[in-house]
């Protein structure tokens, strides 16, 4: 029976690790959608004027200044968001790094920064699968949170 808690306890604090290393990857796709939506807000900046039907109107019959002070505050919103999502990574390759073991290391970046397939890591290596799967097993039992 006890053992069996310590590995429920062992895949739990694994999952956890699993997620917070995830969180590089989502961190990546949420700055790419903020990257989309600057570049949305630079052209509406450039082109506020023109609707969907190509034909030139102004904004809400309002000076521009309105729109423009409105456009400067979501493109400053998302460039801090950006910033902290870049913080996040940061912080997960450097607790990557500061892993003692370089194999663990190269399949928690491989798996996690890169996003690579398990195939790819396995060629990259010289491993096989089977191997790379027991390094990354080894590799979140050493990766402190």
């Amino acid at each position: 029976m006890i053992p069996m808690k310590c590995e429920k306890k062992s895949m739990t604090e694994n999952e956890k690790k699993k997620d917070y290393l995830k969180g590089y990857e989502r961190a990546i796709r949420q700055m790419e959608r903020s990257d989309e939506r600057i570049r949305e807000i630079r052209l509406n900046k450039i082109c506020p004027t023109v609707i969907m039907d190509g034909m030139p109107h102004t904004f809400g019959g309002k000076d521009l200044s309105d729109y423009a002070a409105l456009m400067e505050e979501e493109e400053r919103k998302y460039r801090k968001a950006r910033y902290l999502r870049i913080k996040r990574c940061q912080e997960i390759s450097d607790k990557i790094e500061q892993m003692k073991n370089e194999d663990e290391k190269d399949v928690l970046m491989y798996r996690y920064i890169k996003r690579m397939k398990w195939e790819k890591i396995s060629d990259k290596m010289g491993f096989d699968v089977r191997q790379i799967y027991n390094i990354h097993g080894k590799a979140l039992t050493h990766f402190e949170l």
